[in-house]
């Protein structure tokens, strides 16, 4: 009988494991929704932003009076990758592919004697890089509420400070690029410099050209100096987003997943209750018929 309370004890936890999956189902999902409409919101106006800037950009490349953040400082020997992820897990593969891509990146650098160093967004890409990293900073709690633009934009400050100080030449960022509910897209985007000559930053844009058909006031360096921050922090506001978005889609999946796993486990636990409950009433009547005989 110990045995079948131990499974009847088993039946209910798996039970109450199942409720707690199903409602973080149904959670993710509600969630889904509105990151997923912010994140496709957000890629056309990053799209336009980043073409604009090529069409500037095309009579500065190779001149002196450039912005930094255009041409770069003309060296490549320092990276800076801001991966992001989330804090939490419970959401699938979401965080250990940004986080395999992240490493295969970092070997790749390594091998070719580059210097790397890490700027963690979310609390799964710290614990998991930290250790044989340099960590320069580390940002936390994003991932529990929507993104904000300020919050892209205090990661772009530090970037840009850090570019400023000579703390890195080239900068990029991990993270999981959204497209559909069951699938999303491991994606590196170079942020600095700003890649021109109709190279595109990620694999999911259109190629530009760098021929702009508009004049522009005051001039062309005015207005670079003035929108490559602002593009800045508009590209990790974008991945932010986009990150957001594929987040709640892998815990959407990885909980239904859960739900009906636990189903499956309850329905074998429940034919072993059964069985175990019916061999014990067999063996019980069997003593009984037993006893019976020998008075």
């Amino acid at each position: 009988m110990a045995n079948l309370k131990a499974l009847k004890n088993r039946i209910k936890s798996v039970k109450s494991t199942q409720k707690i999956t199903k409602a973080m189902k149904m959670v993710a999902a509600s969630k889904l929704r509105r990151s997923q409409m912010a994140a496709e919101a957000a890629r056309p106006f990053a799209l336009a932003m980043e073409e604009m800037l090529r069409n500037l950009a095309g009579g500065f490349t190779q001149n002196d009076s450039a912005p930094p953040l255009l041409i770069g400082n003309g060296q490549d020997d320092r990276h800076m990758l801001i991966v992001a992820t989330s804090d939490r897990g419970l959401c699938g593969g979401f965080n250990s592919s940004i986080i395999k891509g992240a490493r295969l990146k970092i070997r790749q650098l390594i091998t070719e004697g580059k210097k790397i160093r890490i700027f963690s967004v979310g609390r799964k890409s710290e614990d998991a890089l930290r250790k044989n990293n340099d960590i320069v900073e580390k940002i936390t709690g994003l991932s529990r509420r929507a993104p904000a633009f300020k919050d892209a934009e205090n990661i772009a400050h530090k970037i840009i400070s850090m570019y400023n100080h000579g703390e890195f030449d080239v900068c990029g960022i991990f993270y999981n690029h959204f497209k559909s509910a069951i699938s999303q897209e491991v994606t590196y985007q170079q942020l600095i410099p700003l890649p021109v000559d109709g190279e595109k930053t990620t694999n999911h844009q259109p190629p530009t050209t760098n021929h702009a058909p508009y004049e522009y006031e005051p001039n062309e360096e005015s207005i670079l100096k003035e929108l490559l921050p602002q593009n800045l922090a508009i590209q990790i506001y974008r991945a932010l987003l986009e990150n957001a978005a594929s987040e709640q889609a892998a815990r959407m999946m990885a909980m239904d997943n859960a739900t009906r796993n636990a189903g499956d486990m309850i329905k074998d636990l429940t034919l072993v209750y059964n069985r175990t409950r019916q061999a014990a009433i067999t063996k019980e009547l069997i003593e009984i018929i037993s006893g019976a005989e020998a008075v």
